[in-house]
């Protein structure tokens, strides 16, 4: 792996996001352990150092920039390979992260990894989104998800978990309106609205991205969430649901 690319693309691109670049030397280190592990395990189709820093790293970060996580108790929703989470657990040390996957090999690699990062402010858990959501319910001032599901069904995951009065913070793609539109029924009826949408260029980039900010108004309905297949197979929203 060429460090010296993930260095110069964060050295320009974390001043966009006002994030501290003392933070570089972990965010490298993180990189290099995810692509070495990634030759023995699936972890992501993205590569490419250039490609790394900045369509997994600053586009992490950028939900940094939009607030409300320094000093909270977050949780990262299928975190995958640790997008957001381990940028976020890096670059906000007095945050609290949960970090979430239903796959024991990668809950397995973010533990050796956020213990050779040295990362005191991390959780890593193995568990389904469903099932941890019904026993942890309103437990987190912040729900993050980078998750490749439909927003009803992220909604219903993740909107449980957050206290009345915190954020669901969903990192979506710039061409998700109707999938927006298709998850209002759900916002509403699991306590939530949405609070703000803001499209995003990644720094150094000309990929943009979408970010949306759902408040949490008033308390999920203990109904939910409700079991994974039932939630993908009659997402909230449609007729009669």
């Amino acid at each position: 792996m060429d460090e010296s690319i993930i260095r110069d693309i964060l050295a320009q691109g974390l001043p966009t996001l006002g994030i501290d670049q003392e933070c570089i030397p972990q965010l490298i280190e993180f990189s290099r352990l995810l692509l070495e592990k990634n030759q023995v395990m699936n972890l992501t189709a993205i590569t490419e150092p250039g490609e790394v820093a900045t369509l997994h790293l600053l586009d992490s970060l950028a939900v940094a920039a939009a607030g409300e996580l320094a000093g909270k108790k977050v949780i990262d929703v299928g975190t995958g390979a640790g997008f957001p989470g381990v940028p976020l657990a890096i670059a906000l040390p007095n945050a609290s992260l949960t970090l979430l996957d239903s796959l024991g090999k990668r809950v397995n690699f973010l533990e050796e990894t956020c213990r050779a990062l040295g990362l005191q402010n991390v959780t890593c858990v193995h568990a389904r989104a469903e099932e941890f959501a019904a026993a942890h319910r309103e437990s987190y001032d912040v729900a993050v998800s980078r998750a490749v599901a439909a927003l009803p069904v992220l909604c219903e995951l993740c909107l449980p978990l957050v206290k009345v009065g915190g954020v669901f913070l969903a990192m979506k793609s710039s061409h998700s309106q109707e999938e927006t539109e298709q998850a209002a029924k759900a916002i509403s009826l699991l306590g939530g609205k949405l609070e703000d949408v803001t499209d995003y260029s990644i720094p150094t980039t000309d990929v943009t991205h979408r970010l949306l900010v759902i408040r949490k108004l008033s308390p999920t309905p203990k109904k939910y969430p409700r079991r994974f297949a039932q939630i993908k197979k009659q997402p909230l929203g449609l007729p009669g649901v």
